[in-house]
C-alpha cells in the first residue's frame, strides 16, 4: 500500500510541476444581464467561464430573478465570459483577474435575435452543459482532450459518464446501450465501433438521453421501454473530408518471449450536406494479440457445450468503471468491415430516403487458464472443491446491420431494420478436479477433455408501419418484430471420475467416452397495434394490441464409442431427446396520458393470455398449460424548478421459460455438475418498481443522479440441487417464490474551477434475496453489496492531463440452512493516470490499478499493481505522426481475481492474464478536411 501511495504522490507531483509556480490568488466575478431593449432582468441566462487561450471550460452559472450571477473562487487568469438566452444573441465579455479583489463586469446588454438574414449572418456560440427535456446536451469544444485522442477519451471528460477500461460506458450508473453518430447507428449497435474508431476532435455535441422504442416515440405515448443512448453530432466543418487513425505495433512478452503485435486501420470519408448526412463511408481493421478490442466481441447463439455456467442470486461484485482488471483470458482476434450511410433521391413528398448499412467480421482466438476452489454450502455436511481448467476458442463471426427510412407520403413512413450474423466456432477444454471434505478426506478427483465444433445463424429484424392523419395527435402504428437463430453443434465428451469411500479407498470409478449432437431452431414474432387519440389538448388516449408467437426446437443425440470400431455407433437413450417449445400470447390494453405544465402521469393496463406447450417429441408427451395474467403499468415524472427531474415507473412483465430450460434431458458435459431441465416450468411473473432522480445546476457543474430499481417475483425460476455425499451435483430449474432484488446508485459530480478538475462520488447498494431447493431442504440465500467510490478528472491545459480514482466494496452472503457458511469480504481498488506533454513534442502516458482483497479463501487473498507507461514523440504536419513506446505491467503483478457466491457454494476464481510485455509503435492520424 505504501508503494501505491508513493506512486499516486508521484503523478500528482508531476502535475504540479508542469503546471508551474501558478498565484493561489482567488477572487469573486459577479454582474447582471440586462435585455436592451426592455430594461428588463433576463431571469436563467446561461453564464459560462472560459479561459481566453482555448475556450476551455472553467465554470458556469445562471442569473437569478434579477438578472445577477455570481461565480466563486475563480483563480487568477485571462477569461471570457460567454452569456447565452434562447432568442437572444451570445454575449462575451473579456476580463483578467490579478488580485483578490471582486470584479464587478459592466452590465451585460443583450440583443434578441433578428430576422433578416440577408443582411447578417448569426452565430449562436453553445454553452458547455445545456439540458432540454430528458437530454443533457455537452458542447464537445469546452471538454478539452489531447490531441489526436479517440471519442472514448472524451467521454471520459463528460460529468456523470464513466468509461471502463473494457470500453464499456456508463451514464449516471445505468449501461450505455447504443451510441449514435448523427442520430443513426454506426456499425449497427456495438457502442465501441464509435467511440473506439472516431476521434474526439470532429465532435461539436455529446448528448445523453434514454431512447424510447421506436412505436413509442412516434405514438407520443411513453411505454416504458427505454435505453440509455448516445449522440453524437459532427462538427459542419469536419463533416467533409477524410479521418481515422492507423497504427502498427510490434514487441515481446518478457516472460514467455512471445512476439506481441498489434495493427489498426480507420479510414472515414464524410461528405455531409448542410443540416443533415448526405454521404458517410468507414473502413475499420484491426489484429493482435493483446486483448484489445474495438468492437464487442459475439459468440453466437450455439447450443449446449462448454462446462455449463452457475446462476448467480445477485451480483458478482463489479461495481462502476474503476474495476479495471485485467481480462479473464487472452485474446488474438483479426476484425474488418465497413459502414454506409447515404440520403437517397427525394420522392414526391420532398423527404430524402435514408440508408444505412455495415459488414463487420471478426475472427477471434480466446485461451483461457483458470484455477478455482469452491466452499459447498450443504445441510450437514460441508466440503471444498479445487478445479483447473483450461480452455481454447476460436470464433469466426460475420454480422450486417441496416436501417432503411422511406417516406409514402406527407403523412405515412416505414422504417425496416434487419440485422443478421453467422458464427463458426472451435471448443476445445481440460478440467481437473478435487473435492475433499473439511478435514482434508478426498470425496472425489476426476479429469475431463471436452472438445466442440458447431455453427450458428441469428437474425433480427424490425418493421415499422407509421400513420398520421390529419388532427394532430391521432396516428397509426404496426409494429413486428422477427427474431430468428438455428444451431448446431458436434462434441466429444471424455472423462475418468473417481469416487473414495470414508477411509479414503476408491469406490467407484466412472468413465465416459462419448459424442453428442445438438440442434436447435427458434422462431419468434411479435406484432403489435397502436392507436392513439387525443382527447383534449392535455390528454391522450392509447388503445394497443400484441400477439406473441414464439416457436422453439432443440434437439441432443448422444453415442457411447463402439470400441471395436472405433466410432461412436451406441445411442445413449437415458440423454438423447427431441423437444419442441411452443409460446403464443395475446395482449391487449389501454394507457391514458395526461400532461401539465410540470408534470405528466400515464396509467395503463393489459390483459394477457398465454398458451405454454411443452412437447417431448422423444416420448410422445405434451404438456400444455393455459396462464391469464393482469398486467398494470403506471408512469409518473415530475419537472422540478432549476433542471431537476425526478421519475417514478411501475410494471409488470412475463418472461416465459427457456428451451434449455424446459427440454427434460440430461447434460452431463461436466460429470461431477449434472443438468437436466423440467417441463412443468411456469413462466416468471414480475412486479418492477424503478425511480431516477436528476439534478443539474449551474449548467452541469454541479449534478446529482439518483436511480434504484425493485425487482420481486413468487414465480422465478431458481435451480433446485442435489448433491450426494461423494460431491456430485445433479440439478433442474424450478419455480421459487420470494425472489426480491434492489439495485441503486447514486452519483454526485462537481466542476472546481479553483482547482481545476471534477469531484464525483459514487455509492452502490445492491441486495437481494433468493430461494433454491438443496437436496430437498429449501435455501434462503441473502447478498449484498455496498460500494463507494471517488474519481477526480483534470481539465486539460495543453500539457497535462490527470485521474485518480478510488474504490471500497464490502460484500456478504447469507444462507438459512448453515449460517455458519455466511461469507463477507471486502475489495479496495486504486486508479491514477497521467497524460503530460514534453518539450521537442514528448509525450508522457501512464496509468496503474491497485487491487486488494481481504476475507477470501487462502491463496485468493492478494494484493498486485498493474502499472503501464508509453512515452513518444509526435512529429509532421499538425503532429500527425506519432513513435511510441509502451510497457505493460511493468512491476509483472498482473492478476486476475474474482468472487462468485450462489445457493449452493462460494467460488473463488484466478486466470492466467498478459503479464510484462513492451511495444513499438508508428501511428498516423488522417485529417483532411474540406475536400
Amino acid at each position: 500500500m505504501m508503494r501505491i501511495s508513493i506512486l499516486l504522490a508521484i503523478l500528482i507531483l508531476m502535475h504540479l510541476a508542469a503546471a508551474g509556480q501558478k498565484s493561489t490568488v482567488r477572487a469573486e466575478v459577479s454582474g447582471i444581464v440586462l435585455d436592451s431593449v426592455s430594461k428588463k432582468p433576463l431571469r436563467t441566462a446561461s453564464v459560462s467561464l472560459l479561459t481566453q487561450r482555448d475556450s476551455a471550460y472553467v465554470s458556469a452559472n445562471v442569473t437569478d430573478g434579477d438578472g445577477k450571477f455570481r461565480l466563486k473562487n475563480v483563480s487568477a487568469g485571462s477569461y471570457r465570459l460567454l452569456t447565452t438566452f434562447i432568442g437572444y444573441r451570445n454575449k462575451s465579455a473579456f476580463f483578467e483577474i490579478t488580485g483578490s479583489n471582486p470584479v464587478s463586469l459592466d452590465t451585460l446588454w443583450m440583443t434578441e435575435q433578428g430576422t433578416d438574414l440577408q443582411e447578417v449572418v448569426i452565430k449562436q456560440e453553445a454553452p458547455p452543459v445545456s439540458i432540454k427535456g430528458d437530454t443533457v446536451q455537452f458542447n464537445a469544444d469546452a471538454f478539452k482532450t489531447e490531441p489526436n485522442a479517440q471519442l472514448e477519451e472524451l467521454l471520459k471528460k463528460l460529468p456523470g459518464v464513466e468509461v471502463s477500461r473494457d470500453g464499456e460506458i456508463k451514464s449516471n450508473g445505468q449501461a450505455v446501450r447504443r451510441v449514435y453518430v448523427d442520430g443513426k447507428p454506426f456499425f449497427g449497435d456495438d457502442p465501441k465501433m464509435a467511440t473506439r474508431n472516431l476521434p474526439a476532435d470532429i465532435v461539436d455535441k455529446v448528448q445523453v438521453y434514454d431512447q424510447s422504442s421506436d412505436q413509442s416515440q412516434f405514438s407520443g405515448i411513453d411505454d416504458g421501454d427505454r435505453e440509455r443512448t448516445i449522440n453524437i453530432t459532427i462538427k459542419k466543418d469536419k463533416g467533409k473530408g477524410y479521418f481515422g487513425q492507423n497504427a502498427i505495433s510490434a514487441g515481446r512478452d518478457t516472460e514467455t518471449n512471445v512476439m506481441r503485435y498489434q495493427g489498426k486501420l480507420s479510414l472515414n470519408r464524410f461528405n455531409n450536406r448542410n443540416g443533415g448526412p448526405g454521404r458517410q463511408i468507414s473502413l475499420v481493421g484491426q489484429a493482435n494479440n493483446l486483448n484489445q478490442q474495438n468492437f464487442s466481441l459475439g459468440n453466437g447463439n450455439l447450443p449446449g457445450g462448454g462446462m455449463g455456467g452457475q446462476m448467480f442470486i445477485g451480483q458478482s461484485g463489479s461495481f462502476g468503471n474503476e474495476n479495471a482488471q485485467s481480462s479473464a483470458n487472452i485474446t488474438e482476434v483479426r476484425a474488418g468491415g465497413g459502414n454506409y450511410r447515404a440520403e437517397g433521391k427525394k420522392v414526391r413528398y420532398g423527404k430524402r430516403a435514408e440508408i444505412s448499412a455495415s459488414y463487420f467480421a471478426n475472427q477471434a482466438i480466446t485461451t483461457t487458464d483458470q484455477k478455482n476452489r469452491r466452499e459447498y454450502i450443504l445441510p450437514g455436511q460441508s466440503f471444498f472443491t479445487d478445479q483447473a481448467n483450461s480452455n481454447r476458442n476460436e470464433a469466426f463471426n460475420q454480422r450486417f446491420n441496416g436501417r432503411f427510412e422511406f417516406q409514402l407520403d406527407s403523412l405515412t413512413s416505414i422504417r425496416l431494420t434487419p440485422n443478421i450474423s453467422w458464427q463458426n466456432v472451435r471448443y476445445n477444454s481440460n478440467l481437473s478436479n478435487h473435492s475433499y471434505s473439511t478435514d482434508g478426506d478426498s470425496l472425489n478427483a476426476g479429469e475431463t477433455h471436452y472438445r466442440l465444433t458447431g455453427n450458428g445463424l441469428n437474425g433480427y429484424n424490425n418493421l415499422i408501419f407509421m400513420r398520421k392523419f390529419g388532427k394532430l395527435g391521432r396516428t397509426l402504428s404496426a409494429n413486428l418484430n422477427t427474431i430468428l437463430s438455428n444451431g448446431r453443434n458436434t462434441g466429444y465428451n471424455q472423462s475418468r471420475n473417481v469416487f473414495y469411500d470414508s477411509l479414503g479407498l476408491e469406490k467407484i470409478g466412472n468413465e465416459i467416452d462419448q459424442q453428442n449432437r445438438q440442434n436447435s431452431f427458434s422462431v419468434q414474432n411479435n406484432l403489435s397495434f397502436s392507436f392513439t387519440e387525443p382527447l383534449s389538448f392535455r390528454q391522450k388516449l392509447e388503445v394497443r394490441y400484441a400477439w406473441l408467437n414464439n416457436q422453439n426446437r432443440q434437439s441432443r443425440y448422444v453415442f457411447d464409442k463402439n470400441e471395436e470400431t472405433n466410432s461412436y455407433s451406441f445411442p445413449d437413450s437415458m440423454l438423447t431427446n427431441r423437444f419442441a417449445g411452443t409460446f403464443v400470447a395475446h395482449k391487449a390494453g389501454a394507457a391514458l396520458q395526461t400532461q401539465r405544465l410540470r408534470f405528466s402521469y400515464t396509467l395503463g393496463f393489459d390483459l394477457q393470455s398465454s398458451l405454454q406447450v411443452s412437447d417431448n417429441l422423444s416420448e410422445g408427451s405434451r404438456i400444455d398449460k393455459q396462464y391469464f395474467h393482469w398486467l398494470p403499468n403506471a408512469l409518473f415524472s415530475y419537472t422540478f424548478s432549476g433542471n431537476r427531474r425526478a421519475r417514478l415507473q411501475y410494471r409488470t412483465r412475463i418472461a416465459p421459460p427457456s428451451v434449455t430450460q424446459l427440454q427434460p434431458v440430461i447434460d452431463n458435459t461436466n460429470p461431477l455438475d449434472v443438468k437436466n431441465g423440467n417441463p412443468g416450468l411456469r413462466p416468471e411473473y414480475y412486479n418492477t418498481l424503478t425511480l431516477t432522480y436528476n439534478s443539474s445546476k449551474n449548467s452541469g457543474e454541479r449534478s446529482l443522479f439518483v436511480f434504484a430499481n425493485l425487482n420481486q417475483s413468487n414465480s422465478r425460476i431458481n435451480d433446485a440441487s442435489s448433491i450426494s455425499a461423494e460431491g456430485a451435483r445433479f440439478s433442474k430449474p424450478i419455480n421459487t417464490q420470494g425472489f426480491l432484488a434492489l439495485n441503486s446508485f447514486v452519483s454526485w459530480s462537481k466542476h472546481i474551477p479553483a482547482l481545476k478538475f471534477s469531484l464525483s462520488l459514487h455509492t452502490q447498494v445492491n441486495m437481494s434475496a433468493g430461494q433454491g431447493l438443496i437436496n430437498n431442504l429449501k435455501n434462503e440465500a441473502k447478498t449484498t453489496l455496498l460500494g463507494q467510490g471517488i474519481r477526480i478528472q483534470s481539465a486539460f491545459d495543453g500539457n497535462v492531463d490527470y485521474g485518480f480514482g478510488a474504490r471500497l466494496n464490502y460484500q456478504q452472503a447469507k444462507y438459512s440452512l448453515l449460517p455458519q457458511q455466511n461469507a463477507q469480504y471486502w475489495s479496495q481498488y486504486l486508479t491514477a493516470d497521467l497524460h503530460w506533454r514534453l518539450p521537442f513534442n514528448f509525450v508522457l502516458s501512464t496509468d496503474l490499478t491497485y487491487t486488494g482483497n481481504t476475507g477470501r479463501t487462502a491463496g485468493f487473498n492478494q494484493k498486485f499493481t498493474l502499472w503501464n507507461v508509453a512515452l513518444s514523440r509526435q512529429f509532421l504536419k499538425g503532429k500527425q505522426g506519432e513513435i511510441r513506446i509502451n510497457v505493460f505491467d511493468i512491476l509483472n503483478q498482473n492478476r486476475s481475481l474474482s468472487r462468485n457466491m450462489t445457493e449452493t457454494y462460494v467460488e473463488d476464481l484466478q486466470s492466467v492474464v498478459l503479464r510484462r510485455y513492451f511495444l513499438v509503435s508508428f501511428v498516423y492520424n488522417l485529417r483532411k478536411f474540406g475536400i
